[in-house]
Parts: structure tokens; sequence; C-alpha cells
């Protein structure tokens, strides 16, 4: 497995990371077995950067990985996140807390759960805006100094904030999501901050929540209670104009003799040696099609023509709902 580095002087971590949320939440029934021996075989192929969070079940995700990492909790560089809060009666309705009180409670619940004494990757999920992100980094920082976290992380944040929250205590990630389809990173003076501050960048879904391997090519394809279904670019004509982009990606993977999921990654991966993409799957066979993106090499002509494809202002929807939406860049 390669490695990369989370910035100029932050850890090293295999190339590939595998996002875990698909394992208890979001995308459709959860099946437990699978998802532990994904998780094993994982880290047997040297994927070991694994990226969860509270929310995501909530809570039972990272019970989940808790359960799996019994005895190899030291093969792993583990990240999870705290501070989006919902109504579990109604979990369409989130908000944020970055509140110094519930970042001390957050950590300790999520250690439980994980079965562990420390977070190698601690992020903000979402900024709260109520909150000076000054107090938030300064109760995370408090955290790795008691040795309960190593590394600080944020999400979602807006090119401002990671200045303000890097000056408070050096910020060693950024999560955000990047991908063919969604590349906002690159006109909002993000990309240049990460750069330009040392910061590493961590895209989740790098396969446009898996759009971009082909897999999809009608609602019907998902399951009832699977979340993209309500997002825009999901739905109706939107889904309809998006397909004819995924075309594009097939057919360059054809001619270079991988998978649109491979080629997809493997442009993510030639954005920058500071990037590392998470990945998310709940099955082995999808793990170790993706883990393959490591040996496709794109040529300048490659990149263009993804580059011509997905041209600011060919993908048709928001990424999320008019409420997911309030809650990013902050």
């Amino acid at each position: 497995m390669n490695t990369r580095t989370l910035g100029p002087q932050g850890p090293r971590v295999s190339a590939l990371g595998l996002g875990c949320m698909g394992m208890s939440f979001a995308y459709g029934p959860a099946d437990e077995d699978e998802a532990i021996a994904t998780l094993h075989r994982a880290l047997d192929l040297g994927v070991t950067f694994l990226d969860t969070a509270d929310m995501y079940g909530p809570y039972s995700n990272e019970q989940l990985l808790g359960r799996a990492l019994q005895g190899r909790r030291d093969q792993v560089f583990l990240a999870s996140k705290f501070g989006i809060v919902f109504d579990p009666e109604h979990p369409e309705r989130r908000g944020v807390n970055g509140r110094p009180e519930y970042v001390r409670a957050s950590v300790e619940g999520s250690l439980q759960r994980l079965g562990t004494d420390r977070i190698d990757l601690y992020y903000q999920h979402r900024v709260d805006p109520n909150v000076p992100i000054e107090e938030t980094i300064g109760a995370m920082a408090d955290l790795v100094a008691q040795g309960k976290v190593r590394y600080l992380g944020l999400s979602e944040a807006s090119a401002a904030t990671l200045e303000r929250a890097h000056a408070v205590h050096p910020i060693t990630a950024l999560q955000s999501e990047y991908s063919l389809w969604t590349r906002d990173i690159e006109s909002n003076g993000v990309q240049e901050t990460c750069k330009r501050l040392g910061i590493g960048f961590v895209p989740y879904s790098p396969l446009g929540r898996g759009f971009l391997t082909g897999r999809i090519t009608a609602a019907a394809d998902l399951q009832s209670d699977d979340f993209r279904l309500q997002t825009p670019r999901f739905q109706g004509d939107n889904l309809s104009r998006n397909l004819a982009l995924v075309e594009t990606v097939q057919n360059l993977a054809a001619g270079k003799g991988c998978t649109p999921a491979q080629l997809a990654l493997a442009w993510v991966l030639a954005q920058g040696e500071h990037i590392v993409p998470i990945p998310g799957t709940k099955r082995r066979k999808y793990l170790e099609d993706n883990v393959g993106a490591l040996a496709v090499r794109l040529d300048a002509g490659d990149l263009a023509a993804l580059d011509d494809a997905f041209a600011p202002g060919s993908v048709a929807g928001d990424r999320y709902s008019q409420a997911g939406m309030a809650l990013i860049g902050g």
C-alpha cells in the first residue's frame, strides 16, 4: 500500500482510506457480518485509514468499528467526528453544536464506543455558526494535551474558518466532499488555503456517492430508505442529465483498462500528494475494486478530457438538500 502524509508535518497514512458510514447508515440495510469482513479485508490490503463519526447511526457505526478492531486497533489510523446533532424522532431536523462542553462530552462517548483510549484524528463535523471557532478548537486542543486525541481536523469549513482555527492549534486535515462532480474547493479558496497552511485534504464521496461508478442508472436502483433519493442530483431531470457525464468516465475507463470507479479515484489522487480520499463501501468486492485505483495512471490528455466533461456548470443539482447545504462552508 502506498502512503501519503496529511500535511508536511502530519502523520503518514494509507494513500487510500475507507469511509465507514454506509456500513451502518444512509445507504440502505446494514449487513454487519459483511461490514466487519470488509474492514478486516481493508486492513489486510493495507487500507488502514478508517473514517467514522458519532452521528453515523447515530452511534452504531463507531460501535461497529469498536467490535471489528478488537485486537487490531494498533494497525489503524482512526478518524472520527463530532458536532452534528439531530432529533432521533425527526432525523431530518439537523443542527450543529460546537460548544466546549459538548466537545468534551462527545469525545468520551466516541472513545467508549470505539473501545480505544485515543482517536488519531478528531474532526469537527460541521462548524457551529453560533460558537466562535476559537472556542471549539481550544476545547479540541485540550483533548490533544490530555492524550485523548492525536490530531485535529475540520469538515466542510470555509477558508476563513480554516485560517482562524489553524491559528489556535495546527489543523492536520480538512475533510470535505470532492470528486469529479463536486469541485467547490477549487474556486472557494479552500484548496489554496490547505496548500498554503500545510493542511492535508481528505475528500469524502470521491465517487460521487457511487454515481461515478456507473452502477446507478435510475432512482429505482436505490433502496427506498437510501438518503441519496432526497438529494437533488439523484432526482428527476437532474439524474438524467448527470448520467451523460458518467458516460465519459466509462469510456475513458474502458480505454485505460480499468473500472469507472478506479478512473474517478485516480483523478482525485492525481490532484495532489496532500490528498487522501476515503471512498466508502460496505462490501469487499467494491473495496478491492477501489484499491485498484492506486495502479491507474492518468496522462495529461486523460485529465484534460475529464476537466472538459466536468466543466463548471455541467453537473445538475445541488449535492445536498437545502437543509444540508445550509450546514456546509461555515
